[in-house]
């Protein structure tokens, strides 16, 4: 499945819940789905579909995929790798998924959106241990640390973008941020209590595992 490039409020409609795609939008009135509670192409909440088993999972399936920002060909690669990790796959899978560099990027509150750290670690803005990584789906580890190069800590459009966003989302307890020196470490790996999501992870396993 191809990219998707249409409203992004209208995800946030479809799932019932905010997936935060548009960065300060999200938190204000002007957030499409404090005005219009109700899935896109509806003529109001009136309207009621019975829900099957499988749609339940295919729903909580996309909202997840969304919310992180992945293709479907992305998503499932990381359900492939999450269940064959020790542990309850379900939750293995959002660990990986957290702990994404455009996932922590936008948890520092360094960028506005996942998109926007996205756009930030392919432009090259982003280093982790020292070295430049361009890549948004690098996994971090435990005693990772996360910053700008040097020169893009000084590129005013950045300095900008952190002016703006900061205290946009909060920071984790597995996360420590240095805001002085506009950087970060893994401190702790994720645990299920720190996905801001609210998922139930166990019907994408059992889609999956159909």
């Amino acid at each position: 499945m191809g990219k998707y490039n249409g409203p992004l409020c209208r995800l946030c409609r479809a799932e019932g819940t905010k997936l935060f795609l548009k960065g300060n939008r999200c938190i204000t009135d002007k957030c499409s789905l404090e005005r219009r509670k109700y899935p896109p192409g509806r003529k109001g909440s009136r309207v009621r579909i019975k829900k099957s088993n499988y749609k339940y999972q295919l729903r909580e399936k996309q909202k997840v995929k969304r919310f992180y920002g992945l293709r479907e060909k992305q998503f499932r690669n990381f359900f492939y790798k999450s269940a064959k990790q020790k542990g309850i796959t379900g939750e293995n899978l959002l660990r990986f998924l957290e702990l994404r560099l455009d996932n922590v990027i936008y948890r520092m509150n360094f960028a506005a959106s996942r998109t926007n750290a996205k756009q930030l670690i392919s432009h090259g803005h982003i280093q982790v241990n020292g070295k430049k990584v361009t890549v948004s789906s690098y996994i971090l580890k435990v005693g990772d640390e996360i910053s700008f190069n040097e020169k893009s800590i000084k590129n005013e459009n950045i300095k900008l973008i952190l002016e703006g966003i900061t205290g946009l989302v909060e920071t984790p307890e597995w996360i420590i941020v240095d805001t002085e020196k506009n950087s970060g470490k893994i401190n702790n790996l994720p645990n299920r209590e720190d996905v801001s999501l609210d998922v139930e992870e166990h019907l994408i396993v059992e889609l999956y595992s159909k």
